[in-house]
């Protein structure tokens, strides 16, 4: 499984960058929220919820049911829960029937700088067997069935307007056109699993929906968002028993709930390690710790992803030097190493200026991970 790691603040000799860097990632991976709302010292979390299809696209159709309708039941209920949070802000991408582009969805939660992004459909096949709940983030599509569900919701873009120069000639129904996708969003993929991973346990573990798992397809509504996006089909409406578990308003409250759950076990354990961090940092201040050298080495890791790249700059915005490691089944990519935390820091804030926006600390003792609280206390006297 993901092992626990967040992204560790700056020390005393460099609090005035602390606003800027306010970035905490943690929980079994990288629990990210996004940097410019800490900086700015806003205490909301800003989490889009994205009611699939809508207007003259019904999506998937079962037994008299529409997906939209369905997706946006339950993105209403969710919504309405997260609103009652007083550090959360819910942003809709539709609080009604309407038709919105995928880029327009994306562009929603872009522009609004958000934290996350949950986009909730139904799903839908030609046989009437298959049935359980089942969580997405942007990849490559590890089989025949995800590209196929991956080409049924990117279908819509079909509706648009000028679609093909939109969206750069992506064809949704040509497989080629998928190649690549796990390139584009590869510094929140960590964060997007570890999102998916809660909300799908949430379903198993507590409603008992039978399990699908966490799956990588390319869906573009994911690859247009710049923060960890997930989307969510709640069940599959060409079954007839699934089908009238999801029509029911009892159970979309059920299913709202637990993707609200999701959301807050996910920012709950960001504060766990957020407070856990600063006890080390007011011990490591008060203590007049001066910020030299370490035990540990330090690293910037700045994306990770299913595919092996060249380590040329020219994959990685220009960024040289970059190291390659393989962990949990991703490739994961690093900028710099260091024994010097001041050292590792400049490291990450060229990372950030090629635009890694989600880059991070991560730390090593005797080629082992260990958390960045652990490295702390490793400081060479």
């Amino acid at each position: 499984m993901i092992r626990l790691q967040f992204l560790e603040l700056n020390r005393t000799m460099h609090y005035k960058l602390y606003s800027v860097f306010k970035l905490i990632i943690c929980c079994f991976t990288l629990l990210t929220f996004n940097t410019n709302a800490q900086a700015q010292g806003s205490k909301k979390i800003k989490v889009v919820i994205d009611a699939g299809h809508g207007g003259k696209d019904t999506g998937a159709i079962g037994y008299g049911i529409n997906e939209k309708d369905v997706a946006l039941q339950v993105t209403l209920l969710v919504a309405e829960m997260l609103e009652k949070q007083s550090d959360i802000e819910a942003i809709y991408t539709r609080k009604k029937d309407v038709f919105i582009g995928l880029r327009e969805r994306a562009n929603i939660a872009n522009d609004a700088n958000a934290d996350l992004f949950i986009s909730i459909h139904c799903n839908s096949v030609a046989n009437s067997k298959p049935y359980g709940a089942e969580t997405f983030v942007l990849g490559l599509h590890r089989n025949e069935d995800n590209l196929k569900i991956a080409m049924k919701e990117n279908k819509v873009i079909e509706l648009e307007e000028n679609y093909e120069e939109k969206y750069d000639g992506f064809d949704p129904t040509s497989p080629e056109s998928y190649i690549g996708f796990s390139l584009l969003q590869e510094q929140y993929l960590d964060q997007s699993i570890l999102l998916a991973d809660i909300i799908q346990k949430n379903f198993v573990d507590k409603l008992e929906r039978k399990n699908r798992g966490v799956k990588q397809a390319g869906f573009l509504v994911l690859r247009e968002t710049y923060m960890p996006s997930v989307l969510v089909e709640l069940g599959f409406l060409s079954n007839k028993n699934e089908n009238q578990f999801l029509r029911s308003s009892n159970n979309q409250k059920k299913l709202a709930q637990q993707i609200f759950n999701g959301v807050m076990q996910y920012k709950e354990s960001l504060e766990k390690n957020q407070n856990s961090l600063a006890v080390v940092e007011k011990s490591i201040e008060s203590n007049g710790i001066i910020d030299d050298s370490y035990e540990a080495t330090f690293y910037v890791q700045f994306a990770a992803g299913r595919k092996k790249l060249k380590l040329e700059p020219y994959n990685f915005k220009g960024l040289e030097n970059v190291t390659r490691i393989k962990e949990s089944g991703l490739f994961k990519y690093r900028y710099g190493k260091s024994n010097s935390h001041k050292e590792i820091q400049n490291h990450l804030i060229t990372a950030k200026e090629k635009g890694y926006k989600g880059a991070f600390i991560v730390a090593y003792l005797d080629g082992k991970k260990i958390s960045i609280e652990d490295a702390l206390k490793t400081q060479i006297k």
